[in-house]
């Protein structure tokens, strides 16, 4: 038989007598947050404003959401839409609510408005139209960055009807490129046009995401410090060829396969960045027996190789927090299947620990290659570098005293990107970068890059609480 209980967050949730646990559909907003009408409307509008690539407008979103803060009282000139001449559909919106006390440096909020692509006939929903289903929000950009950046605004909307006066300057990026940097980025142009805009002490943006586990229940809350470099390697190698019939010992195909089979075989030495030390540390907890000693050991500057180890194997995200690592990704050679090959080539892709030289790795790879024959270079020119920003009191004190509010005995778990975010270009601007979203997600990554994205309504709406309430307390905090 289930019972009813309505906890400090607001939800009406069934227990179930079999097992205590509470799922994911047992739990219903026991009335609307404050405010909350008001925000539904504005992410129903972000999200259904397409901002593709391909057939969208990010500066139709950032109009949508320069209008939402001029109606709460902000200038035009502090809520800005800044649209590059060559990308007229790539605008970018900055906003500047400015401090009472200019000793203090401002900090900066972040947000990628535009979505990764999503095709109509793939997708159960048009990823361009907000479902609510069975305590889930579908649509494209429902999590990856529409969330955040909708949340932001809500904040900065709330705070300025308000009337409240940050201590500490208050800014906010949403910016369009993020998903195809290649071809327009948004944190780049600023960076370039008008660096005053972003200018600040520190910054959050996306990246660091909370743990659910496959019941609903919370597990971990993320705050991402750090992201590893990104770079591709070319190798080749050539041979006089010949005819396939009267092979020589000099193949270029057997030459590189052996020395691909060196790199594979590699691991790169364990380079702990503070997050990933954190990581470990504070991950023990969730584990038990071997597990939670080696992670404690890891987070406590004990480990040893055995150790190392056994986290490499026992999960691949755990191995690429530890190391840097290089794989081979492609292999093209040979002209004919009759004929000896006279040119094969390979890339590697390397993700880098924070504060590792690109330098270093090729060096290294061409060590491990030992062959003079195979010539190795870089794919393309080097991405931005940085070491780690440092998890400071600053930063984390705040996070952890809302997190301990809001989700009682949930650690806050730092941890590295194994991927990359517009923090990347920030962090190698002097501008230490955070990701803290306050979503929690599910195991399934909630469809984020692929179908039917979604994200659970609460999760949604404790975000929002969650944000305003860190953006306020980064405001005052000096």
């Amino acid at each position: 038989m289930a019972n009813l209980t309505t906890p400090r967050n607001g939800f009406v949730c069934v227990l179930l007598a079999t097992t205590m646990a509470l799922t994911v559909s047992s739990c219903v907003e026991a009335k609307p947050r404050e405010g909350e009408a008001q925000f539904r409307e504005l992410y129903k509008e972000l999200i259904e404003t397409d901002t593709s690539l391909s057939s969208g407008s990010c500066t139709l979103a950032a109009e949508r959401m320069q209008a939402r803060l001029i109606q709460a009282g902000f200038a035009d000139t502090e809520a800005r839409v800044v649209v590059p001449d060559s990308f007229l559909k790539q605008g970018n919106l900055v906003v500047h609510f400015e401090g009472e006390n200019k000793a203090l440096k401002p900090v900066l909020f972040m947000a990628h408005i535009d979505v990764v692509e999503a095709k109509r006939s793939d997708w159960e929903r048009d990823p361009f139209t907000l479902y609510e289903e069975n305590g889930y929000f579908y649509a494209r950009g429902a999590v990856d960055d529409k969330a955040m950046a909708s949340s932001f605004v809500d904040a900065f909307v709330r705070f300025k009807k308000a009337g409240f006066k940050p201590q500490r300057t208050m800014k906010l990026a949403l910016t369009c490129g993020e998903e195809t940097d290649s071809i327009f980025n948004g944190i780049q142009y600023l960076l370039a046009k008008q660096p005053e805009a972003l200018q600040a002490e520190w910054a959050i943006n996306e990246g660091g995401k909370g743990a659910l586990d496959s019941d609903g229940n919370f597990v971990s809350f993320g705050v991402q410090s750090g992201e590893k470099i990104y770079q591709d390697f070319t190798l080749v190698t050539t041979a006089p060829g010949g005819h396939s019939a009267r092979p020589v010992d000099d193949n270029a195909i057997n030459r590189l396969s052996a020395a691909l089979v060196r790199i594979g075989d590699y691991k790169f030495p364990v380079d702990l960045t503070p997050a990933s030390k954190g990581f470990f540390g504070r991950s023990a907890v969730l584990w038990d027996g071997e597990r939670k000693a080696d992670m404690a050991a890891i987070g406590a500057g004990t480990a040893d190789a055995a150790v190392y180890n056994r986290i490499a194997k026992a999960n691949p995200l755990w191995n690429a927090f530890l190391r840097t690592t290089c794989i081979s990704t492609l292999v093209k050679g040979g002209h004919a299947p009759n004929a000896q090959p006279q040119h094969v080539e390979a890339n590697i892709n390397c993700r880098i620990i924070p504060g590792e030289s690109i330098d270093a790795i090729k060096a290294q790879l061409e060590k491990l290659i030992n062959d003079p024959l195979i010539e190795v270079s870089l794919a393309d020119a080097p991405g931005p570098q940085s070491d780690a920003p440092p998890l400071s009191p600053k930063i984390m004190e705040p996070i952890e005293t809302i997190t301990a509010d809001m989700w009682p005995n949930v650690p806050v778990i730092p941890t590295l990107s194994s991927g990359a975010t517009d923090g990347r270009f920030l962090n190698a601007a002097g501008i230490p970068t955070y990701g803290v979203s306050g979503v929690f997600v599910n195991p399934d990554g909630n469809g984020v890059h692929g179908l039917n994205e979604r994200i659970r309504v609460r999760s949604l709406l404790d975000a929002r609480d969650f944000l305003y309430r860190l953006m306020k307390s980064y405001a005052v905090t000096e």
